[in-house]
Parts: structure tokens; sequence; C-alpha cells
């Protein structure tokens, strides 16, 4: 295996980046929370796979052999992760006039086509919690045995006063959800944050399974543990998500799973952070939950989007706006020409050299917890390298591994409606993109070098809330 800086990765459990190193030697076991297909999935969700598949791509780098799933929620989820609502599934065919079996599979399809749209890479194995029931049932029996699940009315529970580390990943403090629980909770239950296990179906429920508890479907936290157990094994290596799904989903899946096999689970847990718009939340209300069709709709191509992403650290917030979807399509293409002007040119000992030097740079930033942001900002420098050489095409092609923006496909993409009418020159624009990458690593030193850069061929950088842009002085 290529020396390489060594990988160190953030873990939500313990607040902190540690060295990442496998249980099993080069391979890397690693579980996704997959989309509950129910409706197109939304630029947001969309975020989300793309930090996984940098995650996979950077890992493959280093080496090691990838065993992930993804599981594809088609019964279970509540329209509240707090066992509230009724299942997204059931409530979608009704609203549809379609089955459930007919809604999932439609769902799931647009899913791994946007997938497959936006260069990510499809994970090893695609559980669907509809084939894995007996592997729940078993699972949530065997909890009951142990004395963590109990049976009320309306179901099986999970008692969260049993598990002392409850808590643990969100930091919440219990005390505090008592005292503020809702009016009406469940009576049954023995304190109002434990969670369903197993969900008892009325007659009339559409999706159901036989078990010893009578007619009834999983919760939704069970699937993820009952599928990452069959097929990860007891003890694995990384869990990933969205930031929303630490306060309640993935803190019942470690109760559950810790619980099951009387030690920690996951090794390490690594969540994404929200894609807000418009430095607000994206609401269906507001109408803002853009999906990758909306996005060609207005010209812009699924990789522009991926662009977009990886301006932004996956820890960090980031925020979409059209201007800055804009922006990022501009980039993009200028990334991809920027880089064929390289393609077939003579190689030579100083570019070969260059390129050796920013080659590591670049592993330094994707090895240090996916600094993407720092990453791109290293490959523009290779881009701008003044000459034209095929060993620097061949090093943006290596990190393209990482980037997965097509650098490899033989052309740039047609500069879209959408991008018309800045009249800022490519080597402006590639500069501003620069300074982007540059302030998202806070490396200020080199901002304030590029701004005095791009004043001297007659631009002013405004910093704004939704981003930065030129003005002619």
């Amino acid at each position: 295996m290529e020396k390489k800086p060594a990988l160190a990765l953030y873990n939500t459990l313990s607040r902190e980046k540690e060295p990442f190193a496998p249980i099993d030697g080069e391979l890397a076991r690693m579980y996704t929370c997959g989309p509950t297909v129910y409706d197109f999935a939304h630029i947001g969700n969309l975020r989300s796979y793309v930090f996984m598949d940098i995650l996979r791509r950077v890992l493959s780098r280093n080496g090691y052999r990838l065993k992930h799933v993804m599981n594809i929620t088609d019964v279970g989820h509540l329209v509240s992760d707090s066992d509230t609502g009724p299942d997204k599934i059931v409530k979608g065919a009704l609203e549809q006039n379609m089955t459930p079996y007919e809604i999932s599979e439609k769902y799931a399809k647009a899913f791994m086509d946007d997938m497959a749209a936006l260069n990510i890479g499809r994970p090893e194995i695609i559980a669907k919690a509809t084939e894995h029931i007996p592997h729940m049932l078993a699972f949530v029996e065997r909890l009951v045995e142990k004395g963590y699940g109990y049976e009320i009315s309306d179901g099986v529970y999970f008692d969260i006063g049993k598990f002392g580390r409850y808590g643990r990943l969100s930091r919440a403090d219990l005390d505090d959800q008592l005292a503020g629980a809702r009016v009406g909770v469940n009576p049954e239950k023995r304190h109002p944050a434990d969670f369903a296990l197993w969900i008892k179906a009325p007659k009339e429920h559409i999706m159901q399974w036989p078990s010893k508890w009578g007619m009834g479907y999983p919760g939704w936290h069970i699937e993820c543990s009952a599928m990452a157990l069959h097929y990860l094994g007891e003890v694995f290596d990384i869990h990933t998500g969205g930031v929303d799904h630490i306060p309640v989903h993935h803190e019942n899946e470690i109760a559950q799973s810790d619980a099951l096999i009387g030690r920690q689970a996951v090794m390490r847990w690594m969540h994404g952070e929200f894609l807000t718009v418009d430095n607000g939340k994206m609401s269906k209300s507001l109408r803002n939950t853009y999906t990758l069709a909306d996005l060609r709709a207005r010209g812009f191509e699924p990789l522009a989007f991926r662009y977009f992403c990886l301006n932004g650290h996956y820890r960090n917030k980031l925020n979409f706006t059209w201007d800055g979807m804009k922006s990022a399509a501009v980039s993009h293409r200028r990334f991809l020409e920027g880089a064929l002007l390289h393609r077939g040119a003579p190689a030579d000992g100083a570019a070969a050299a260059e390129a050796g030097r920013l080659r590591a740079e670049f592993d330094a930033a994707a090895n240090d917890d996916l600094n993407v942001p720092k990453a791109l900002g290293v490959a523009w420098n290779a881009i701008r390298y003044p000459v034209k050489s095929d060993a620097i095409y061949a090093l943006l092609l290596d990190m393209d591994s990482v980037f997965g923006l097509g650098v490899g496909s033989g052309a740039a993409p047609q500069q879209a409606d959408s991008e018309r009418g800045g009249g800022v020159p490519a080597d402006a624009e590639a500069l501003l993109e620069e300074r982007r990458a540059a302030r998202e690593a806070k490396d200020w030193k080199k901002s304030d070098e590029l701004r005095d850069s791009l004043k001297a061929l007659g631009y002013s950088v405004i910093d704004a809330k939704d981003g930065q842009r030129l003005e002619r002085i």
C-alpha cells in the first residue's frame, strides 16, 4: 500500500479526530443510513450521499477494501423519528393511489438514478428493510430475553433505563427530556424516550408481518441495527448519516446494538451537516426542497451540484443559493477545461516534480478528515501550473478519483444558459474559486494573497453571507 499521510477521521462519539485503522486489517466495514423511499430525494439528502461517496473514495485511495452496507427503508419509518405519526411509505401509497411496494420501487429506482448521475459509488450491499423482517424479529426477541425490551398494548419497546450509556452520542440530558415530555405521551411506557422495537398493527394497516406479539411491523431504528449485525458482524468500523439522525435514530441504534452484544458495536460515527437554502431551513412548506430534476430544469448538470457540495467541508453547513449554483457550474466547467489543457502536453522533469509535491499536499488534505475544499484548492494550483504537461493531467486524473468530477470524461460541459451573463474572465474566476477553497480551509494568508491577485486583474472581492463575488474596480 502506497505510503500516505495517516488517515484521521472525526468521531461524533468522542468529538475528536482519530487515526483510522480498520478492525479487520485492510477491510473497512461501514454502514450508511439510506433513504426512506416514499418521495424523490432532495438536494439536502443528496449532499449526505456525496459525503458518503467521498469517504468511500478516500478509504479506497488509502488502500482499504470496502464492505459497505446501505439500507433502503421501505417500511416502518414513521413521520416522526420519535415513533409518532403514520408510516411514511403507507402514507405515500395512500396519497398516490399505489401499493407500498410500488411506491418503494418507484422512489428507490429514482434514488439510484440520482446516485449514478452524481457519480456516487454504489455500496457493496443494498439492504431493503422488507427483505430482512426475520432478522429484525430475532433481534427484538433477544433484546426482550435480555431484559431490555418490554411489551405494552401497542408494541414492544426498548427500556432506556436499563441502558446506562443512553444519550452518550447526542449528549442529551434525559432528565430534561422527562421534564419536557409532551402531554399525552403513552402512559404505558416506562420512560417517555423509550422507543418502539416492534409496532402492533391494526387490522387495516397495509404492511404487517406475524410475530410472537401478533401481526405488526418493525420500528424504524431496529432496521439498521439488525441489518448491520447481519452483514457486518457485531462490531464494525464506521457508521455514517446526517446530523439529524444524531439525537434520536443513532442514539437508539447505539442503545439496542450495544445492549444486545454487551459492548460497543460501532467504533466511529460520522455525520454530514445540513444543506441550508438561502440561509434558512429546507422545507416543503417554503417550496425550497429542490430535487436534481429541479436543477436540471434550470440548466445545471448533476456534476455541477457535486462540485457545489465539494465547496464545503462535510461537517460544516453549506448554504444553497441559485447564484451559488451558477458559480459552481462555471467553476466546474473551468476546472474540466483547465485539466484538458494539460492532456497530451509533453512531460518534463520540473512539472513531474511539481506534480509529486502537489500530490503529497492533496493527500494530506484528503486524509485530514476529508478536507475536500482544501484538496480542491490544491487541484486548482495544479491547473494553473504555467507549463502545460501531461504529468499535471495525470495528477488531476488521480485527484479526481476522490473528487468524482469527470476529469477523465474527455470533454468539458458546454456553457449552459444559466451560466451566461457574468462576463468575468476565466483567470479571475479560477482565482476566486481558489480563494473560496482557501477560506473554507481557513488559510487566511492565502486568501489575502489571492485577493491581491484579483485586485491586480482589476477586481475587488465582496464577501457576503451567501458567498463571495467580484466587482470591477
